[in-house]
């Protein structure tokens, strides 16, 4: 289907907009559009603006809260736990984080649990949130939401979400190295993306009803449903089991499993983060050092070998005046804006009206 181009500075105001009127205060919405829109410049338009129709639908149906403030559960210094009372995911983890960073800073590290958040997208982010205060970060992400879509190994049930793992660690001088990576074959986003440009996905990421695999995303959203098979086989299951216990459990929220999970449009997430500091563990310049000669050895044999976090950063540089986004999506994100022009009272534009 069609692509149109949106100037990246007109689609960061939409958005800003759009939940302005939907009733976010300035701070929220601000945070809402960096991250959504900072999802589509790194080239993964599947946590982008993408989303906001679904996030919208969560709004209006009362399961999405907006302006809500994070409070401490547990504190015992190096270790936090928080609970985002159904806030908007780009705020809560936010706050979320600011708070292990600050105990980071104080304590040099800091264990933090978060629950009760709504979707916090793109956890390269959060991961990258800690790279700029000067801080390393290991997250453990888990997802609920009414439709399991990851079947593990060895059955052809989804059982459980895409359950990211990320970690970020910050390099003086150089550029950090992010990891950031859905534990199934491919993030379910990407299968949505697919669909709505009638394109099919790589092989390898998908099985049907009856657990054969397939190219097509029409098996994620049109009966009978498939799933997603894990990354790695055993090796990418066993890590999302990991992400499921840690980032749900662990922190006190739901897990996937049947009764969990009662709204309609929700994805709620938990996540279980480890921010410390990497001058506090003595080796300074000497890790700097040996990072950078390591580093250099791997890429020595050609120019096309990559560090994690390079295709985001030469996505941004592409995308710097423009974002693609298929007829869709389009389509989706303007009826979202109407619903929330009619809920709200307040006029909002479609975002077709910026398209080039």
């Amino acid at each position: 289907m069609a692509e149109s181009f949106i100037p990246t500075a007109g689609l960061h105001r939409w958005v800003d907009e759009l939940w302005r009127a939907a009733g976010s205060n300035e701070q929220e919405a601000l945070l809402t559009a960096d991250h959504l829109v900072g999802a589509n410049l790194a080239g993964h338009d599947s946590h982008g603006v993408g989303m906001i129709p679904r996030y919208v639908k969560s709004l209006l149906a009362g399961e999405l809260q907006l302006n809500q403030a994070v409070t401490t559960v547990v504190d015992a210094g190096t270790l936090v736990a928080l609970d985002g009372h159904h806030g908007m995911g780009q705020s809560i983890a936010f706050q979320a984080m600011e708070i292990a960073i600050e105990r980071a800073r104080r304590h040099g590290v800091c264990a933090m649990g978060l629950r009760n958040a709504h979707h916090i997208g793109r956890v390269g982010h959060w991961a990258e949130q800690a790279i700029a205060a000067g801080f390393a970060s290991i997250h453990f992400t888990n997802a609920v939401s009414p439709q399991a879509m990851v079947a593990p190994y060895g059955g052809a049930q989804p059982r459980f979400l895409t359950n990211p793992f990320t970690v970020g660690i910050p390099r003086s001088g150089a550029e950090p190295i992010l990891l950031d990576f859905a534990t199934s074959a491919i993030a379910y986003g990407k299968v949505r993306v697919a669909y709505n440009r009638r394109s099919s996905v790589p092989a390898g990421c998908l099985i049907d009803a009856q657990g054969r695999p397939t190219e097509d995303p029409a098996v994620m959203f049109e009966p009978p449903l498939g799933a997603l098979v894990p990354f790695g086989a055993h090796k990418g299951y066993a890590l999302a089991m990991v992400c499921e216990l840690l980032g749900g459990a662990l922190a006190g929220g739901p897990t996937m499993r049947p009764g969990a999970m009662n709204d309609k449009y929700a994805i709620w997430n938990g996540m279980f983060a480890l921010v410390f500091d990497p001058q506090r563990m003595g080796s300074g310049s000497t890790f700097e050092d040996e990072a950078r000669r390591f580093i250099e050895w791997v890429q020595s044999e050609n120019d096309s070998i990559l560090m994690p976090g390079d295709p985001e950063r030469r996505s941004r540089k592409q995308r710097a005046e423009a974002v693609p986004i298929d007829g869709e999506t389009l389509a989706e994100l303007n009826a979202a804006a109407a619903e929330v022009a009619r809920a709200s009272g307040k006029a909002v534009r479609p975002l077709s009206a910026l398209a080039r």
